[in-house]
């Protein structure tokens, strides 16, 4: 290790940086979070460090180089474009001994400025001494994902309580059990919430407890419609930090190998056949068995579990029963298949609206106002509709949506093997069953399916007949 790691102080502490570019004006945007007192010693500024000079929160030298310059300084950034006028510099502030960054010039430097993960009071700094920065960014942005911005606010609620939780738990041993269950507890996940109110009456009730149990939670995780990259980084984080996951039939194997290796993981989801009801019910007494036994419990959905998802009545079963939860939402399948389609859910010249509809309801239930749906100029999104196709098809023309619509189905909507079908509303059944259409599947209805040929992307594409926009 060439570079020993430290963090410095700079608040009111003179820095100067020479060069008043581009490269120059993104070192002073990341000096500026620090307090210190920049000078920037340059013949011109970019407009916005010319700004932030009338801001007067940076003062400008303005000419060439002088050696005067160096004068009560601490620290020194060297951000011109002149190689020869840079290793003047460097070798004054050498003689000064004063620490001076030569941007992109880790030889001239005897200091690296840091990709930087903020989560204050904790940070975080990367560096490859000067001679990868993309990897350090790139490891940077890896960073970023694993860590929840209210781990910020966590660490500052630990300072300013840290004399008590000394008092209170003289103990070492004792103390960095406390430790862990602020950090992976209550306190953390009501920050999470943006309670802080709350967080701070668990940490004193904790710290009058003798005792400091770990609490079951369950997160009710969306997680999207399959392809990976579209797992949020709120969903990655529950993956990485569960402790049992609950997951659906449709979610993605790919997605489940991103989560904690150690993490048991129950698949729980619904086929064609079964009494989904006595399903449900199992998933009930799985959620609270395991948050009952101070668990972190993923409940893992595709798509997002607030659309046919049965989301809100698991969180009613959980408030029932006492259990905390969150819910962290997921890409639903029409956001996600119809932009894999290449199809706009919405469009000035032919949809000024979306309808999200599922023909599978409780029994007895049955889709009523099919006048409305099947008005023009609108987009309707239809969930788990291989088994219905005709029936959808017929009631749509049956109530005055024309037979010329376009329609597309998207089956693995965003996976690899992702297949699109597109054609008219007449020939909506037979077209499926022709190209074995088969679940999951989205069914797009109306005039802006027919902008799929000309817009579409990914995966493979079936046309049954030359489509354009209805009018």
């Amino acid at each position: 290790m060439r570079l020993f790691p430290l963090f410095a102080n700079l608040s009111q502490r003179r820095v100067l940086v020479i060069g008043g570019g581009a490269v120059a004006e993104r070192k002073i945007k990341s000096l500026l979070v620090s307090d210190a007192d920049i000078t920037v010693g340059a013949p011109a500024l970019t407009e916005t460090l010319a700004e932030l000079a009338r801001q007067h929160r940076i003062q400008h030298l303005p000419g060439t180089f002088e050696e005067n310059w160096l004068d009560g300084v601490w620290l020194v950034i060297a951000a011109t474009d002149d190689r020869a006028l840079n290793r003047q510099i460097a070798e004054l502030a050498e003689q000064r001994r004063l620490l001076i960054n030569v941007v992109d010039d880790p030889e001239l430097s005897s200091f690296q400025v840091p990709s930087i993960v903020d989560r204050s009071p904790l940070t975080i700094a990367i560096s490859s001494a000067g001679h990868a920065p993309v990897l350090a960014r790139r490891v940077r942005e890896r960073i970023e994902s694993l860590f929840d911005h209210s781990i910020g606010a966590l660490g500052a609620l630990a300072a300013r309580y840290r004399p008590a939780i000394r008092k209170a738990r003289p103990d070492l041993r004792q103390r960095r059990e406390f430790y862990d269950w602020m950090l992976d507890g209550p306190v953390a996940d009501a920050l999470k919430r943006q309670q802080p109110i709350e967080a701070e009456k668990w940490l004193e009730d904790g710290l009058a407890s003798q005792t400091t149990a770990p609490q079951g939670k369950v997160l009710l995780v969306g997680a999207g419609p399959g392809d990976p990259g579209l797992l949020t980084l709120k969903a990655l984080r529950a993956l990485n930090e569960a402790d049992v996951i609950l997951y659906d039939r449709l979610v993605a194997p790919d997605i489940l190998e991103l989560a904690r290796r150690d993490a048991v993981q129950i698949a729980v989801g619904k086929r064609p056949g079964e009494n989904h009801d006595a399903t449900q019910a199992r998933i009930h007494a799985l959620m609270l068995a395991h948050a009952n036994q101070g668990h972190r419990v993923v409940r893992l959905k595709g798509g997002d579990a607030f659309i046919f998802g049965r989301g809100g009545e698991e969180l009613q079963f959980l408030r029932a029963h006492g259990i905390a939860y969150e819910v962290v939402p997921g890409i639903t399948a029409a956001l996600a298949c119809s932009a894999y389609a290449g199809v706009p859910l919405t469009h000035r010249d032919y949809a000024q609206s979306v309808t999200l509809v599922t023909a599978h309801c409780r029994e007895g239930a049955m889709l009523e106002d099919w006048s409305a749906l099947a008005r023009e100029k609108q987009t309707l999104a239809f969930y788990m509709p291989v088994s219905q196709l005709e029936w959808l098809a017929e009631q749509l023309m049956t109530h005055g949506r024309s037979g010329e619509t376009p329609f597309v189905i998207v089956e693995n909507g965003t996976r690899p093997e992702q297949r699109v079908l597109q054609g008219r509303l007449k020939s909506l059944a037979q077209s499926a069953q022709a190209n074995h259409i088969a679940s999951p599947s989205l069914l797009l209805v109306g005039e802006v399916a027919g902008l799929a040929p000309d817009l579409e992307w990914f995966g493979a594409s079936i046309k049954a007949g030359s489509l354009v926009p209805a009018d």
